[in-house]
């Protein structure tokens, strides 16, 4: 039994319009798609952007365990955006498409693994008469993936749902989204404005009457002294509130001070089971987290969860099947809300599916924390490697805690995303400084 993984890390449904993508925006998110490595298992067979680096390969699966000479990966030619991302016209490439068939001649795809599981993956494994191991094929293939991504269906959904969500509003003409900010600041409260489809954090902006607000989860705060203010900020920034193609705008409170957080599931046909929790850490967007979370109590930490399946409940039976995360923020008031859900494979799915499931194993996984961060700079992934060993900070199987470079963003900016396993949030700062000490400038 193979299956077949596939690494779309941006698609429409993610984040709008991709020709608004700058390179650099899709090289990273080339780099992200290598992260499909930590699932694939001996006989799978890969879709990439572009052909792993051979050093990251022997990497992850020395850890997994996979049997590196067993996989394969297939690169469809470059698309309308480039080679980067794995856009609908590269996965749609015949010559692609005739070679993919070739590779699994004889073979059964029992699972199509995507990160994003939408229309284009459903008509790939039609092609290749594997539309019955994509979950929820039939609703993926009428664009059902957008809905679950959607920040203004969500509102929708959660509130159907009865989940608590910020106070704010759905909006789809300027009026409607000056009358919202307008009614929220002079409560005394900032704005978050979030553009429907968007991920980390990069659609989203602060507006304020107070220029002190520190942003969280948005790229900037903008002060807006009054009405005017407001009336000229949205029309300056209505092409992009409305990612260039008349989407609609979420317009909620901003809680400054609050604790993002996360409950991620499996939606199959009868239930939702639980992958993992997390908390998240903003730099102002969101650049790494630790799992499970860290600040809520047990009674937070519940109430994420139940919450978090009554969404999963009301997706179910609309037809998702697959991955969701349920984002939610802790006030500094104790009030716990909802934000958004991404249903794909996300930032945090490998943490949970891969590195708790095959490193740390079951039997240790309740006293484990991970603490994953992006953006530490290096000389190479090869030479990071062996300064981590050499310091005795890797991975090791006895202890089930060490160092473990979860992606290699190299080709985009030098950079590794890091995560170190360890028995409990101190110990992993600790080692995380060693860690940091190492490659100091």
């Amino acid at each position: 039994m193979t299956t077949l993984c596939i690494g779309n890390n941006r698609t429409e449904e993610m984040v709008g319009d991709l020709t608004g993508m700058t390179p650099l925006e899709r090289q990273f998110a080339g780099c992200g798609a290598q992260r499909m490595l930590w699932f694939a298992e001996d006989g799978d067979v890969l879709v990439l952007p572009w052909s792993p680096d051979p050093a990251y390969l022997g990497y992850v699966t020395g850890l997994t365990g996979t049997r590196a000479d067993s996989l394969t990966v297939v690169v469809p030619p470059p698309g309308t955006e480039g080679d980067a991302i794995l856009t609908p016209d590269r996965l749609a490439d015949p010559g692609f498409r005739e070679e993919l068939r070739r590779v699994l001649a004889g073979r059964t795809v029992e699972r199509v693994l995507a990160i994003s599981p939408n229309a284009a993956v459903v008509d790939l494994a039609a092609a290749l008469d594997a539309e019955h191991a994509v979950p929820g094929h039939a609703f993926a293939a009428q664009g059902g993936n957008a809905l679950v991504n959607s920040k203004a269906v969500f509102r929708a959904l959660a509130a159907g749902a009865g989940v608590p969500v910020p106070p704010g509003t759905v909006a789809s003409t300027p009026e409607q989204v000056e009358a919202a900010v307008n009614g929220l600041l002079e409560q005394g409260h900032s704005v978050m404005v979030k553009v429907e489809f968007q991920a980390g954090g990069f659609g989203n902006e602060i507006l304020s009457r107070d220029e002190q607000v520190t942003p969280a989860g948005a790229q900037r705060v903008v002060p807006l002294a009054d009405r005017e203010a407001v009336a000229a900020y949205v029309a300056g920034r209505w092409d992009w509130l409305t990612g260039g193609r008349g989407q609609r705008v979420v317009v909620e409170r901003y809680f400054a001070d609050s604790v993002p957080l996360y409950a991620e599931f499996t939606i199959d046909g009868r239930r939702s089971v639980l992958s993992g929790c997390g908390e998240m850490v903003m730099d102002p967007v969101v650049v790494g987290e630790i799992t499970p979370p860290v600040t809520p109590d047990a009674g937070v930490r519940a109430e994420l969860v139940d919450q978090g399946a009554r969404l999963c409940e009301s997706l179910r039976v609309l037809g998702y099947r697959g991955t969701l995360s349920a984002d939610a923020f802790l006030t500094p008031k104790g009030e716990l809300y909802f934000s958004e859900t991404n249903g794909r494979l996300t930032g945090s799915t490998h943490l949970h599916d891969a590195l708790f499931a095959r490193l740390v194993g079951a039997e240790h996984r309740g006293a484990r924390v991970i603490l994953e961060l992006a953006g530490l700079h290096v000389p190479s992934f090869p030479e990071a490697v062996a300064a981590v060993e050499r310091a005795g900070l890797g991975f090791e199987r006895v202890t089930r805690t060490g160092v473990v470079f979860s992606a290699d963003f190299g080709p985009a900016d030098g950079s590794v995303m890091y995560c170190v396993i360890a028995e409990d949030a101190p110990a992993a700062r600790v080692a995380e400084g060693r860690l940091l000490a190492l490659f100091a400038r």
